[in-house]
Formats: structure tokens, sequence, C-alpha cells
């Protein structure tokens, strides 16, 4: 078991989707998969399918979209969770997984589960049965593995590869473990249980003290033979581990880490990482911190003297990787407002956006109006245009016109027209900014009332007429959890308007399937 390539299964959009204010709709939800089987990875958590219509929807409409990846659906141990999630998988034929968890750790067990250990076992064993009779592909998840009894934790894995788990997952579900501790945990159980070599050993690590990637790498070395995590690291709390981070230290360091020289250590096509961070942020709008190894906008930058002699003498002076072997290189020619709607659809998917005729149409009178207030639409411009023009078009409200007046000696004033099933509402308000102004019209005309958590802005490229993208959290009820928006025009005040309105639509839809 121990030889063979890294799986990577992918859970960004099940796991990394419940990072708050990370929630994206169907569209979004596409193009990242979509993404995701152009870099390779094995297996796509598509999502809960017992949670809500919308999450089954997501599943089914991914498992009939992707072609070569398996394609998973999250189950807890039972009946009615696993029938739901072979329903949705069921389009992928037989490239669909059924993941079923259950906690094994005592503080589970007591608190929150209130079964016994043989309870335990007996509900993961019945729960493996009924999926593999709906799916061949099973795998189950030993919730809080990594604070679990080890000889409880082997009669676990023992007893559910026995019922037909082909894929059996030891999480550190709280971030708690330690690389050693992790790697003994692995060898562990392939000392002791029986039937070890049956399946493949999985990891699903969490980051709460920043040993996400060290503790995977560590399974790896004892043994482990796929690796769970999310694009960006994206996750609840402190985050996943990030699946471009263990990637690219198995491709650097794969002697180090138990492999062959010159042996390929997993299925990744690494020059696709770069462009599937940017469309994962750009998709759950969460943005990646500047200093990220591997996709952050400083993980190639040198500014030291020294460092930069260096590197013109041998880039490997102060490089371990080639900046191109993950994607990152020179952008392509800027497209211009003279540029046809061909040339616009050529580079979106080249970009990884596979849009329909109407998405594209709407996309491309948004690029002709921006064409026209700059000399030039780089890729970047491109992209954010792609998430704010079709959230815009798909959301609850539309944004139709948007006047502001502000000044050291004016009082700032904005004036909004939205649109609503084609008729449109106009209100105006009052602020302590243009912004403040521009977000309280909206909320008046809305009928809702937003509070402020977060706000962000970039240019998305170079030049005094770059494209402004703007991101926000706002909370629109106070229990629950804030949601993200994007904005992006050549106007900064525009853009906020068009982030919040993003954010109020993203409320509005996930109130509606909670309801």
């Amino acid at each position: 078991m121990k030889n063979g390539k890294v799986i990577f299964f992918d859970t960004t959009l099940r796991d990394g989707e419940q990072c708050p204010g990370a929630s994206m709709n169907l569209r979004q939800k596409l193009e990242v998969a979509r993404q995701l089987e152009k870099l390779g990875v094995d297996v796509i958590e598509a999502g809960f399918p017992v949670a809500s219509e919308g999450d089954f929807e997501s599943v089914s409409t991914i498992a009939r979209t992707v072609k070569k990846c398996r394609v998973a659906g999250l189950a807890r141990c039972t009946e009615q969770d696993i029938r739901k999630a072979a329903a949705a998988v069921a389009p992928a034929g037989d490239r669909a997984r059924i993941h079923v968890f259950l906690a094994t750790s005592p503080l589970h067990r007591e608190f929150k589960l209130k079964m016994s250990k043989e309870e335990v076992l007996a509900r993961a064993v019945e729960g493996v049965k009924l999926a593999k009779s709906l799916v061949e592909d099973v795998e189950f998840s030993a919730e809080d593995a990594s604070r679990t009894e080890l000889d409880f934790l082997a009669q676990v894995v023992e007893a559910v590869i026995d019922a037909g788990a082909t894929t059996v997952n030891l999480p550190d579900t709280v971030g708690f473990t330690t690389p050693g501790e992790y790697a003994a945990m692995i060898a562990y159980m392939r000392e002791h249980v029986r039937n070890i070599e049956k399946c493949i050993l999985s990891v699903h690590c969490h980051n709460d003290i920043g040993l996400a990637v060290a503790n995977s790498l560590a399974a790896v070395q004892a043994g482990a033979r796929q690796v769970e995590g999310t694009i960006n690291g994206i996750g609840e709390r402190a985050g996943n581990v990030a699946i471009e981070e263990v990637a690219m230290a198995l491709t650097t360091r794969p002697e180090a880490l138990g492999f062959a020289k010159g042996e390929n250590p997993h299925n990744l096509n690494t020059r696709e990482i770069v462009r599937t961070s940017r469309v994962v942020s750009r998709m759950s709008g969460m943005m990646v911190q500047r200093s990220k190894a591997i996709v952050g906008e400083n993980a190639f930058a040198h500014s030291s003297g020294i460092h930069q002699h260096g590197i013109l003498a041998k880039r490997e002076t102060y490089e371990v990787i080639n900046p191109a072997d993950v994607g990152w290189g020179a952008t392509e020619l800027p497209l211009t407002k003279h540029s046809g709607r061909a040339a616009v659809k050529a580079r979106l998917e080249r970009l990884g956006h596979t849009l329909s005729n109407d998405e594209l149409t709407h996309v491309f009178e948004r690029f002709k109006k921006v064409g026209d207030s700059k000399k030039f639409v780089y890729d970047d411009d491109l992209a954010s245009l792609v998430n704010d023009s079709l959230d815009t078009r798909n959301g609850v409200w539309k944004m139709h016109q948007i006047q502001f007046v502000a000044g050291s000696a004016a009082c700032p004033t904005a004036t909004v027209t939205l649109e609503k099933e084609g008729k449109k509402f106009t209100d105006s308000a009052i602020g302590n900014g243009p912004v403040n102004a521009c977000f309280k019209a909206i909320d008046r005309i809305t009928r809702s009332k937003g509070s402020l958590v977060d706000f962000n802005v970039h240019a998305t490229s170079c030049g005094q007429d770059a494209l402004g993208e703007v991101s926000v959290k706002v909370q629109f009820c106070e229990h629950e959890r804030p949601v993200s928006g994007k904005g992006a025009a050549t106007d900064i005040i525009e853009a906020s308007a068009r982030a919040y309105l993003n954010a109020l639509n993203r409320h509005l839809t996930l109130s509606s399937i909670k309801a």
C-alpha cells in the first residue's frame, strides 16, 4: 500500500465552502469543478447532498459535468444521508464515491454522539455496508481520529475495510496532532490492522496550530496515499491543508518524502496551480494573502539586493521552485475595446471560464463598457469581470445605475437604481462617505440592513486606469455568518456598491435555500 502515487482528494467545494463568507452558487461551483479537473485532482468532494436541495443539485450537476475525476458526496452513517448521496453522485457512473463519516474519539462519543464504542463500531459497519450496496467506491472517515484511542481506531478501521470501504480516512479534525504523532498513528494502523493492504489510507488535516502541511507530509512518509485538502487552504477556522503546498513539497523533495529519484509522486498538472488558486479565490470571495506559499503575490518576489543578484546569476540560489512550474509567467497581450467576441471567449476559456452563449453576451457587454474607460483589458481584469457580471446577472437584485456626490465640502450622497424582476427601484441616502451612502441607498431599496465586517480593494492590473476589485464581508442577520461579495469596475465607488449588492444577493439566495 505504501507504493504508488499520492491521490489528491479536493474538498474545496465541501469543507472549503464551510469557511465563513465562502459560500458559492451553482455556477461558481461548476467553474471551480472544471478548473479542478484541469488541475488533475483525483477526487472532487462536491458537497454534502443531504444538507440542502442546493447542495444536492450542485453534487449532481458536478457529477454530470466532470469526466475524469471521481466525484464524492459526503454522508453521515445514516440511511437517509447515504441514499441521498448515492442519488446525487449517480451521474458520475463508475467514478461515483460515497464518503461516510462517524466520530470515534472519546470526546465525540460521550458528548456529541452519546454512544458506546460498540455502538459506534456497529453504526460505522452498517453505514459502509449500505453505501457499498449502492456504489463500488466507498470511503469511511473516522472523525477526530487523531484524538481516538489507537487500539479502538484500529478496530474500527479493520471492521469498515471488511464491510467494503476502499479508502479509510483518519482526519486530524481539529488540527490537534503533531507530525510525529500523526506518522506514528499511520504506522500503528499499518502494523495492527490485519486487512490494511485492502484499502488506501487517507489523511485530512486542519491548520489550527499551523501544522496541516507538516502533518500531511509526515503521514505520507508513514504510508498514507491519499491527502484531502483545499485550494488556497480555505476551510473552517484556520482552514484545511493547502493542496498546492503539499503537491509542491512532494514535487520538490520526492526523495526526502519516500519516493524514488525522478519519480512523479502525484497526478497534478502543477502549471495549473496559480490559475486554480485565482479561480477559487474569485468564486469563493476569499482573497489569497500576499505572502501565501506557492500562490501568493509575494511568493516569488525578491526585494533584497543580495537576493536579486543571486537570482539573476542563478535562479536556484534563492528559489527552490521555478515559478513557471506552478503557472506564474508573463500575461498574454491584453485585449482592447476593439477586441471581438471570439477573442474574449477564447481568452476566457484559457483563463478557465466556460460560459454559455447568454453568459458570454452579458460579460462581453461589460467588457465593452470597461474597454471604453481604459486602454487595455488585462487577463486579471477580465477574470474579475466574469465573476462580477454573472453574479449581478443571476442575482435577485441587479445594478442598473449609480450616482454619487462627495468632497471635502460636500455632504456624501448616493442615488442608486436597482432592478428586480424587470422593475426599477430608485432611492437616495446620505452617508459618512460615498461608499457608505451607496450601501445605505441599497439597504433602503432592498429593505435590508447589512453590517460591514471587512472591506478590501486592490487593482487587478497595472496603470492608473486599472480595474478596481472590491471584496467585502457583510453580516445581514445577527446570528448568521457574514457573506462575502466582490465587485469590479474602473470606479472604486461603483465596484464597492457592486460588491455589497453581490453579498446581499448571496445572503438572499442562501436564505431561500435554507427556507
